[in-house]
C-alpha cells in the first residue's frame, strides 16, 4: 500500500496505470481498499464527479483522511476495517454493486518509515508489525508459536531456505530472553544467514513472512478478491497492485479461471455449460503492468510493483473458495 498525502513524499505506485485502468467516470462509485495516504482515492476524485469508499484497517490512515474527505464535499466516505471484508462493509453502508476497486497490497511507506509499528529492522523498535490496533503482534507469534509452525510460515510466506534454522534458533534463543525487539530478531537471522555478498538483508524475508502472517495478508488478499467479485458490476473494473510473488500468484490464480482460462471438466460439454464456471472476468491486459524506468528510477519501492487489470463480465459470482 504505497500512498500518498499530499505534503509527505508517498508516491502511489502505477497511479497513472491503474486509474486508466479504471477509467473514473461521472456518477459511479469505486472502492479503494486500501486507503492509505488516499493516492488512488484522489486521483479517482479528481479524474471524475464519482464517489470513492476508502477503506483501511489503520485508524491513523482513516484519521489522517478527513480532511481530505472534508476537501470533497461529501464524495469520499473513509470505511474503517479490513479489505477482505469489503463486501460486507458496503453492504452495511447501503452499497450493493461497484464500477470499481482498487487495492494496494502489502505495508505502507508511512508504516515502514514509522519506527514503533515496527516493520523495519532498520530501526531498533517494539516488534510488532500489524497494520491495526488489534490482535497478537510479532513479538507473540516469535515467542509463543512452536518451532515447527514458525519454520512454515518462515519458509510459505517468506520463501527462506534456512526456514528450519532460524525457527529453531528463535526457539531456543526466546527461553533464556523472549523477543521484544526488531534489532533482536534482525541479528539473530543475520548471524545464521548472512552472506558477504548479500544484495538484501538476510532478516528481509523472516520479516516478511511474519508481518504477513500477523496481519492475514493472504487471508485477506483471497477474501478480498471473493468480495471485489461480488461487488462489481457489468463492466466494472478490477485494479490490484502487488509487491512480492505471493500476492501476484494468488491474484493471478484467482483470475486466471474466471478469465475462461482452464479447460472445462469435459471436453465433450461446451464453454457455459455450468453457469458458475462462465467467466466472471476477462483481462483488460494480458500478464502484469509493471513500472517503467523512470517510475522506477523516481521511486525506488516500486521496483517489483505489478498491476493486473480485468473486467467484470455480468456472469454470475463464483462458488466462494475456502478461507486461507
Amino acid at each position: 500500500m504505497t500512498s500518498t498525502p499530499q505534503d509527505a513524499p508517498h508516491i502511489p505506485v502505477l497511479l497513472e496505470e491503474v486509474i486508466t485502468g479504471l477509467n473514473p467516470r461521472d456518477g459511479a462509485t469505486y472502492v479503494d481498499g486500501t486507503f492509505g495516504a488516499g493516492g488512488y482515492s484522489r486521483a479517482l476524485l479528481d479524474g471524475a464527479r464519482c464517489r470513492v469508499y476508502g477503506i483501511d484497517r489503520d485508524p491513523s490512515a482513516i484519521a489522517r483522511g478527513q480532511d481530505m474527505a472534508r476537501a470533497y464535499e461529501g464524495r469520499l466516505t473513509l470505511v474503517p476495517g479490513c479489505f477482505g471484508d469489503m463486501a460486507q462493509l458496503m453492504d452495511d453502508l447501503g452499497v450493493c454493486q461497484v464500477d470499481g476497486v482498487a487495492l494496494d497490497l502489502g505495508v505502507s511507506s508511512m508504516q515502514i518509515d514509522t519506527p514503533e509499528r515496527g516493520f523495519s529492522f532498520r530501526f531498533d523498535a517494539p516488534l510488532d508489525m500489524r497494520m491495526g490496533n488489534d490482535g497478537p503482534t510479532a513479538a507473540d507469534l516469535v515467542n509463543q508459536w512452536p518451532e515447527s509452525d514458525l519454520a512454515d510460515v518462515i519458509y510459505q510466506y517468506g520463501e527462506e531456505r534456512a526456514a528450519r534454522r532460524i525457527a529453531r534458533a528463535i526457539c531456543q534463543d526466546r527461553t533464556e530472553t523472549p523477543f521484544t525487539r526488531t534489532r533482536q530478531l534482525a541479528d539473530l537471522v543475520k548471524r545464521l544467514v548472512g552472506r558477504p555478498n548479500d544484495k538484501i538483508h538476510p532478516a528481509t524475508r523472516t520479516f516478511q513472512a511474519l508481518r504477513i502472517a500477523v496481519n492475514d495478508e493472504m487471508g485477506q488478499l483471497n477474501r478480498g478478491l471473493d468480495g471485489a467479485e461480488r461487488l462489481l458490476a457489468p463492466g466494472g473494473r478490477l485494479a490490484v497492485v502487488s509487491f512480492h510473488s505471493l500476492e501476484d500468484r494468488a491474484v493471478k490464480q484467482f483470475l486466471k479461471p474466471r478469465c475462461g482460462e482452464q479447460s472445462h471438466p469435459s471436453r465433450h460439454l461446451p464453454a457455459g455449460t455450468d453457469s458458475q464456471t462462465a467467466p466472471s472476468f476477462r483481462l483488460l491486459k494480458r500478464g502484469a503492468i509493471k513500472p517503467g524506468a523512470e517510475e522506477a528510477a523516481h521511486n525506488p519501492r516500486s521496483r517489483s510493483a505489478r498491476l493486473r487489470l480485468a473486467e467484470r463480465t455480468a456472469a454470475p459470482v463464483w462458488p466462494t473458495r475456502a478461507a486461507a
